[in-house]
């Protein structure tokens, strides 16, 4: 497994790796930076066919991307707030 584990890491090149255990089940969080939803497969599809693993992605964003976001925060606001 180890082996198999850093060649996919050593693919992916993520920020940060962290393992863990979260609901009783192996758990590993990785930071990496993606531009595009398309790159999204070539990190997910390694897990699933060497693991069967179960993936969650959440998006995050650095302050200077909140900073950018917020006059579309400020329309939904308006029109749903």
């Amino acid at each position: 497994m180890g082996e198999t584990i850093q060649s996919i890491l050593d693919d992916i090149k993520p920020e940060a790796v962290y393992f863990a255990a979260e609901a009783g089940m192996r758990t590993t969080i990785m930071v990496v930076d993606m531009t595009e939803a398309s790159e999204i497969p070539a990190v997910a599809e390694p897990f699933f066919l060497a693991f069967d693993a179960s993936i969650d992605i959440k998006p995050l964003m650095e302050p200077e991307d909140l900073t950018k976001a917020g006059p579309a925060i400020e329309v939904a606001v308006k029109k749903y707030g």
